[in-house]
């Protein structure tokens, strides 16, 4: 199968996604409109090149602050809402569980409540005009430290939406470590939301562990230090904690992983982890969901087999119902099952 053949293939099956930042979706025109909506001037190439240019995490998180910088209106989320549709229907996924940060934009003066209503309003269109479900989790940050976060979190309590499910712990690992923020994921379990953090992508193995022991988070974003722990990995693989791994952005941020072809997740799906592939940042990463996929298959040496089983590993890991996760696992096999014929 060449790469149009995988391309064109990979598309018609159905995925789903569960590591993509909301704010990482927008293409350059919509930040370029962004910006001469704020600004009232063109943003030069120079400038997009600059916002662009990052060599580590902290980099990124502060280009990442940056575009959030520019939306100076709810309204404005719309951009990221189209962006996302088009980027989930070219992808052919079916279901994502995406973060959205809201601390940038509270600081910006935006009300929460707000936001949600635009949220709401925009993930019941895309439900109708393309059959995709969104679900989003709250990224209460870990960059502003525990206060912050716990605020965040109250917002969500008292703004419950139905397509908010959760949390998750994103922002600078090495600033904010996951012991700090017990107390909020012991209240969001306490009130029956759903509990994720990234973890083992900008520190070592001591990142996760807290990460499943402190805050008894069930999906790790990133997890690639675990490769540095074989107790880890062991735990890991009993507790059937699922590794959100995001192959590219952890290349691009250059501090564990040098290339696709060293990335631990081979190592992971060899040993049995439960593996998901995503890719936190498609627009900051230059990267799509498909992307990811070929560059496993031609690079880092999983078959067609590999990527089908990685594919149901997605869905499994969603907080769907056991049905609706059997269901598309059905699906997903019926379209591979036309290829090996």
């Amino acid at each position: 199968m060449n790469k149009d053949e995988f391309y064109t293939f990979l598309k018609a099956v159905p995925k789903a996604e569960i590591h993509l930042h909301i704010e990482a979706v927008p293409t350059i025109d919509s930040i370029k409109a962004l910006y001469k909506k704020a600004n009232g001037t063109e943003i030069s190439d120079e400038e997009i090149t600059q916002i662009f240019t990052y060599d580590d995490l902290n980099g990124f998180i502060k280009a990442f602050i940056k575009i959030q910088g520019l939306y100076k209106s709810v309204e404005d989320f719309d951009y990221i809402f189209n962006d996302l549709a088009t980027y989930l229907v070219e992808n052919g996924i079916v279901y994502t569980e995406a973060f959205f940060a809201p601390t940038a934009f509270l600081k910006n003066g935006f009300k929460y409540e707000d936001m949600v209503a635009v949220f709401n309003r925009k993930i019941e269109e895309i439900k109708q005009k393309h059959g995709i479900t969104i679900k989003l989790l709250m990224d209460v940050s870990r960059t502003f430290g525990c206060e912050n976060a716990m605020n965040n979190y109250n917002l969500l309590k008292q703004f419950p939406s139905e397509h908010i499910i959760g949390i998750g712990l994103g922002g600078a690992e090495s600033k904010g470590p996951a012991r700090d923020f017990a107390p909020v994921y012991e209240q969001a379990i306490k009130d029956g939301y759903k509990v994720v953090a990234h973890a083992g992508e900008d520190v070592g193995p001591e990142s996760i562990w807290e990460a499943i022991d402190l805050l008894h988070a069930a999906r790790i974003g990133h997890g690639i230090t675990a490769s540095q722990d074989e107790n880890l990995m062991d735990t890991l693989k009993e507790r059937g904690t699922v590794l959100e791994v995001c192959p590219t952005s952890n290349v691009f941020t250059k501090k564990y992983v040098k290339s696709i072809a060293e990335h631990p997740i081979r190592m992971f799906y060899d040993r049995g982890l439960f593996v998901t592939v995503n890719t936190d940042d498609p627009v900051f990463f230059k990267v799509s969901l498909i992307d990811e996929f070929y560059k496993l298959h031609t690079e880092a040496g999983f078959s067609l087999g590999d990527v089908q089983t990685l594919v149901k590993n997605a869905f499994k890991a969603t907080y769907l119902s056991e049905k609706e996760k059997a269901d598309w696992c059905a699906k997903v096999d019926a379209a591979f099952a036309s290829v090996n014929a």
